[in-house]
């Protein structure tokens, strides 16, 4: 349900964050040629990006010249040698979300969830969501709560049922036992209705 871009960093403005679209892993070659791990659904899409920006802000021309195993190669204007693409490694890439193409439907980029007032669906405030993850098993929400620990809700169609991008909302139908001690049917045996499935 979740765009590929993923992350965010603080922009100077609030309504156009920046998305973390890829990351410098290392040099290749002698003669400044970089590495690159793209988060874009094409990866080699990355290099079409403009501007694409480092984590201070700052402007990056970046062209992409080829692939290997996991990462793009690619040149960055001003780099011809080795140590300086190496002074740049784990250096973040963004571009601003406004550059990116709309998603599709039941897609959101992980930078339009992120600081989402969620509440349930009676209007019971849980938090905002600060982060997004996926460990293999799906999308999962990191709802922070005004006190307390954080609430980790799956982020499928059943356990939230309306995203609200305009009133900058979610709704969590949440899962037994996630905001509590379990029930006491919690647990039983299917009944053999069927359930919506949920949103790849």
């Amino acid at each position: 349900m979740t765009g590929t871009a993923t992350d965010t960093a603080p922009s100077g403005a609030a309504t156009d964050p920046l998305v973390l679209v890829g990351v410098v892993v290392g040099a290749h070659g002698v003669r400044g040629g970089v590495r690159i791990k793209s988060f874009t659904e094409e990866p080699a899409a990355i290099g079409r990006y403009r501007p694409l920006l480092d984590g201070a802000g700052r402007a990056v021309e970046l062209r992409v010249v080829g692939e290997v195993k996991g990462a793009l190669i690619a040149t960055i204007k001003g780099l011809a040698d080795r140590d300086a693409v190496e002074a740049l490694r784990g250096t973040r890439l963004f571009v601003p979300r406004s550059a990116l193409p709309p998603p599709d439907e039941e897609e959101f980029y992980h930078a339009d969830l992120i600081g989402l007032a969620a509440e349930t669906a009676d209007g019971t405030p849980l938090g905002r969501v600060v982060a997004v993850a996926n460990h293999g098993a799906g999308d999962m929400l990191e709802v922070q709560p005004a006190t307390g620990p954080a609430i980790v809700v799956p982020f499928t169609r059943a356990a939230v049922p309306l995203v609200d991008l305009v009133g900058r909302r979610l709704v969590v139908d949440p899962p037994a036992g996630l905001l509590g001690p379990p029930g006491p049917d919690d647990g039983l045996p299917d009944d053999g209705a069927d359930e919506r499935e949920d949103a790849p």
